[in-house]
């Protein structure tokens, strides 16, 4: 499947471009999402259902605009192979990924910029607008980094988006709101089998003995440095005997007897080896190391 001529111009890009904020957390089924994808975009971004809106340079909108800072990471949306292409005037540094499922994805307008600004200096090459490393013809695992985020193409100068395509069984492009919608997003990245470690401020929904669910307003990821505010769903901590608990009032190292909805919290994680489901926040995927009770 060569795809080439995809552009990210028009009205929508303008009207969105004035912030990044959370997208709707609440999904809209449809029955060709049959397995959630993983969102293909890590951090802060926004987007609205503009496919199929008419551009007047070309054919109507093929995907959805993803707007995010300009290198933000780009996770593969499920396993499957790569595919770099390059030679497009219009998409820019454009990726293929085409999934196990069958469903190909396509990642358009990645990054060519070597510095913080719109230079325009870099080429489509792992490091600049693929992952380091990444050599074309991979099979990725789903959440495994495959680009950066940029403005390359006719996207140039518009604003850092991902635009994102999802064809089914290989075939003519379906509108991926819905795909995202429904997608579990990853908190934070890190290399599969790197170390990393979380500290999330927030308040406490439900308590017991051995775990902790909160209401997370901010997380901070290390050793990215990433953070996140305001989480659209609580998250679900373990927290092991091993795990040092303080609170205001009452000695260190008690456990979570006197801990209460809407009490102020912060969690450290115990340092661990990055996996997917610790980068979804899945229920037991992340063990705590340090409680402070507000």
């Amino acid at each position: 499947m060569n795809r080439h001529r995809t552009t990210a111009r028009g009205v929508t890009l303008l009207l969105l471009v004035a912030g990044l904020a959370a997208a709707p957390a609440a999904a809209r089924l449809d029955a060709t999402v049959t397995t959630p994808i993983v969102f293909p975009v890590v951090g802060p971004v926004s987007y609205q259902d503009d496919f199929g809106q008419p551009r007047s340079d070309g054919p109507a909108h093929q995907g959805n605009d993803i707007l995010a800072p300009r290198r933000a990471i780009a996770v593969a949306a499920e396993s499957g192979k790569i595919k770099f292409w390059t030679t497009s005037a219009n998409a820019g540094c454009m990726l293929y990924l085409y999934g196990d499922s069958g469903t190909t994805y396509l990642y358009i307008h990645l990054n060519n910029d070597l510095t913080k600004g719109n230079d325009n200096r870099g080429k489509c090459v792992a490091g600049t607008a693929y992952a380091p490393g990444l050599k074309d013809g991979a099979h990725v695992q789903a959440g495994q980094q495959v680009g950066f985020v940029g403005d390359s193409g006719d996207a140039n100068g518009i604003a850092t988006h991902l635009h994102f395509e999802v064809h089914p069984k290989d075939g003519k492009a379906v509108d991926p709101y819905t795909y995202l919608q429904s997608a579990s997003p990853l908190l934070f990245y890190a290399k599969p089998g790197s170390a990393f470690g979380l500290r999330l401020t927030g308040t406490i929904v439900t308590a017991a003995p051995d775990k902790l669910q909160i209401q997370v307003t901010t997380l901070q990821a290390w050793p990215t440095g990433l953070k996140l505010t305001k989480l659209a769903k609580p998250l679900t901590i373990t927290v092991p005997t091993t795990a040092v608990v303080q609170q205001k009032s009452g000695p260190t190292g008690s456990r979570l007897l006197s801990a209460y909805s809407g009490q102020p919290v912060v969690v450290w994680t115990q340092p661990a080896l990055a996996t997917v489901k610790a980068e979804r926040g899945d229920d037991g995927a992340l063990n705590a190391a340090l409680v402070q009770l507000g």
